[in-house]
């Protein structure tokens, strides 16, 4: 299994990436790239392209690579991985790699911001709406993610916190003292991994009751918080060298699941295809494939290409390295995470146990893949309780690199909302930042007065189709560019009918779901996002009849 994904992303970069570079998006070495136009030493820093793409990898692999495939065993690990290798190869390389490029030969603005350009000017508003609710959701849910990872596994904690100054020092040593960025980080690193081992021996935690919240409520304040003083900081500082940390630690997550695989020989216990799902369980198809996204093809990675990796891109020849080889990562990790669930476990009934039911097997993806990665590092002489603290500490670290980024996001959401409206305080980066915390903050503790901090959970249904939904118009629009270039449309356009199509028929059950439930809320804002996403379609559509001057499309100046 593993040796097959090897080879198959293997090929697709080395073949299916440079015929996507020099064919349909022909990239010029030339180009002048946003980054060094617009250098504000903050958003817009031209960056080596092995720190870009650490940090790009980091910012997209968060838990959600993880927690989709170890919840979509439930239907077997064949059609998983099939989606895996597919989605990877043929929809997320292109999806990822195009949002980038688009991105900066429009000025490093977003995709919704370009869709205003290619589509029309209310394309622009409805785009950004549903932008702005998926970023809402990503960050509410993923301080949840986390806060319950430090209350689970509180030896994660130490090494979590402890990683922020050693990025930081990074940080200054290369872009303020002109150090070369590989002996500070492997030293980070090495750090990094002693303070792994410290965590084992210090575990640290919150009282389970404080004011009246638990400590996974705390944890997501600290959090939220966290994300939004991280997302304000020049992404030199603390951003770029954390994620380029964080890119090392999951080579050797990775390296370490896959030597445990091969070394240990453990039998897959989990089957190919599982002819006894369990009743409450959703139809495989077409749920699979909203249930996996990230680690397949998620609209959240347009997001990050256009939002804060286009900013960064040094020279435009580097997006085939950023953008799809950042999406192959991706994929590999979702393919330990199906490992994980697939032989990690002791037996068959121990997998059917933790199976049973569709409930239990959405609520417990995270904690499926961590020890059942611990089990496959134990076969290397690991001890379980470092290999558990190593592989809940890697998930925390990308979760919260999704978080600050997100929030990173979201504040340039409001910003371009902003610009275009007319409303110049959201483009004050300050108070931008204040809103944007207080706004998930809201969600968190408002949606769920019963649970408070994990309020973003109520809305957590509705995040694999509207993050879908993004990644179909995403590549809707970077069809749209191609077809007024005259450039082949086949790349892009099967794999945006192809996600359009499973996933409004995925919503159309959802909402059938929450109707029988009586659950109102998921089938108001349910339903409003499918209208959005249909009009929004039905825009694309009529924007094919105009004529549009290239120009108008993609920056062909390089002054």
């Amino acid at each position: 299994m593993a040796l097959m994904a090897f080879a198959v992303f293997f090929l697709g970069y080395r073949y299916y990436s440079r015929f996507l570079a020099e064919r349909l998006f022909q990239l010029s070495p030339d180009y002048r790239t946003p980054a060094r136009r617009y250098e504000d030493s903050v958003d817009f820093v031209p960056t080596n392209k092995f720190i870009l793409w650490g940090h790009h990898f980091t910012s997209v692999a968060g838990a959600a690579p993880i927690i989709g495939p170890a919840i979509a065993m439930i239907w077997g690990w064949g059609p998983a991985l099939a989606w895996v290798l597919i989605g990877t190869v043929f929809m997320a390389g292109i999806h990822d790699f195009g949002t980038l490029w688009a991105s900066v030969r429009n000025r490093g603005q977003s995709v919704g911001v370009i869709a205003r350009n290619v589509i029309s000017p209310r394309a622009l508003m409805l785009f950004l709406l549903i932008i702005f609710f998926l970023l809402l959701m990503v960050n509410a849910v993923f301080a949840v993610a986390i806060g319950t990872l430090f209350s689970t596994f509180p030896e994660s904690v130490l090494p979590y916190w402890l990683q922020i100054p050693i990025a930081i020092t990074i940080g200054v040593l290369v872009y303020r003292r002109n150090w070369h960025i590989l002996m500070p980080s492997l030293a980070g690193l090495i750090l990094l991994l002693f303070l792994v081992y410290a965590g084992t021996l210090a575990p640290l935690g919150l009282p389970e009751q404080m004011g009246g919240y638990s400590s996974t409520a705390w944890w997501v304040l600290i959090m939220l918080g966290y994300g939004a003083i991280a997302s304000r900081l020049p992404v030199w500082l603390l951003l770029q060298p954390r994620d380029f940390i964080n890119s090392h630690l999951l080579f050797i997550c990775l390296a370490l699941v896959y030597m445990g695989v091969f070394i240990g020989q453990p039998e897959i216990v989990a089957p190919m295809y599982n002819t006894a799902v369990p009743d409450d369980a959703p139809p495989l198809l077409p749920l699979l494939f909203v249930t996996i996204a990230c680690g397949a093809i998620s609209g959240f990675h347009g997001l990050v290409s256009s939002g804060t990796s286009s900013k960064q891109l040094a020279h435009e020849t580097d997006a085939r390295f950023v953008g799809y080889l950042g999406s192959t990562g991706e994929g590999l990790l979702a393919v330990a995470a199906i490992l994980a669930t697939a032989a990690g476990f002791a037996t068959v009934g121990d997998w059917n146990e933790h199976y049973g039911s569709w409930a239990e097997a959405s609520s417990q993806g995270i904690a499926a893949f961590v020890e059942g990665a611990g089990n496959h590092v134990n076969q290397l002489g690991i001890p379980v309780e470092v290999a558990t603290t190593f592989m809940s500490m890697m998930v925390v670290a990308f979760a919260a690199t999704t978080l600050d980024t997100s929030m990173r996001l979201q504040r340039f959401i409001l910003g371009e909302i902003g610009r275009q409206y007319r409303m110049p305080a959201l483009g004050n980066i300050n108070f931008a930042t204040v809103l944007v915390f207080l706004s998930c903050a809201a969600l968190a503790f408002f949606a769920d007065p019963s649970n408070p901090g994990a309020g973003g959970m109520v809305l957590w249904p509705l995040f694999g189709t509207t993050n879908q939904l993004t990644a179909g118009l995403s590549l809707l629009v970077l069809t749209l560019i191609l077809w007024h270039l005259k450039r082949p449309i086949i790349y892009s356009l099967v794999p945006f009918l192809f996600v359009g199509v499973m996933t409004i028929w995925s919503m159309i059950i959802n909402i059938g779901t929450y109707l029988r439930e009586g659950n109102m809320l998921l089938v108001v804002i349910g339903g409003l996002i499918f209208v959005l996403n249909i009009w929004l379609i039905l825009e694309g559509i009529n924007a094919v009849r105009q004529k549009r001057d290239p120009s108008e499309l993609l920056d062909t100046d390089n002054d």
